[in-house]
């Protein structure tokens, strides 16, 4: 569920996810290399991060890194790797100066030693905070997701500690890489495309989508605060009818 900015009566989500796509061609349309665009990708992020928190979301989920990224050039991937370490590294002071905690969802395994072990510090470092989630999806899709979600509850059921009639929608939700977070209200996609591509598939079964035609190297506190209010116009039904909602929208607390 959503909650309400008091001062200015705006529904802000709790949870935001985004889909950060175009750094490629940002680059190359500045006749730059790809790996320019991730590096001023990075910007957007602070940017986003900020208008994010300042309106008082709750979750701020991002993708980095698909899964089906590493059929993309060796140079590139290579690039991506060492932009994402030097990021921790620096970034993680940043966050933990501004009250942000960070957590990474994924599938670490295939990553270099050295990148696994500056992801478990970053998020050592900002564990303590609790008011602001930045999220970022590593090697992370939505499909091994959920597998790996049903591996988990089929190792319960083999070792008896519960029945297969008595998995429920709930037990597998646990079981995601989000765990007991709330699910994602709005999800953002940047640079034009309109799809999920393999994102947080169960996650967003419910969330507003929006999508922008800026580059995410574009995409920065204005183009965020423009996401949220469009997102706080919009109704969200559930299933139900608009007269339902907002029917229930009268009823006194």
């Amino acid at each position: 569920m959503s909650k309400t900015m008091q001062d200015a009566q705006v529904i802000v989500p709790r949870h935001v996810a985004i889909i950060m796509d175009g750094n490629n061609r940002w680059a190359k349309k500045r006749f730059l290399p790809g790996v320019a665009g991730h590096k001023a990708g990075v910007d957007a992020v602070r940017a986003v991060v900020k208008v994010c928190a300042e309106a008082g979301v709750e979750v701020l989920t991002l993708f980095a890194f698909s899964s089906e990224n590493w059929q993309r050039p060796a140079a590139e991937v290579g690039a991506l790797m060492e932009l994402f370490l030097v990021a921790l590294h620096r970034e993680a002071k940043r966050l933990d100066k501004n009250g942000v905690r960070l957590r990474i969802i994924g599938d670490r395994s295939r990553f270099h030693p050295e990148l696994q072990q500056a992801m478990h510090e970053a998020e050592q470092r900002t564990a303590h905070h609790s008011k602001f989630l930045l999220q970022i999806a590593a090697n992370y899709g939505g499909q091994w997701d959920i597998v790996q979600a049903t591996q988990q509850l089929a190792r319960s059921v083999q070792a008896g500690q519960l029945a297969p009639e008595d998995i429920t929608a709930q037990h597998l939700q646990e079981n995601l890489s989000t765990g007991s977070q709330p699910l994602p209200d709005l999800c953002i996609r940047t640079g034009g495309e309109h799809r999920i591509s393999n994102f947080l598939l169960w996650q967003l079964a419910y969330s507003e989508l929006y999508f922008s035609s800026l580059f995410w190297p574009d995409f920065k506190h204005q183009a965020m605060r423009d996401a949220l209010a469009d997102f706080s116009s919009r109704q969200r039904r559930f299933g139900k009818t608009s007269e339902q909602v907002s029917i229930e929208g009268r009823t006194p607390c």
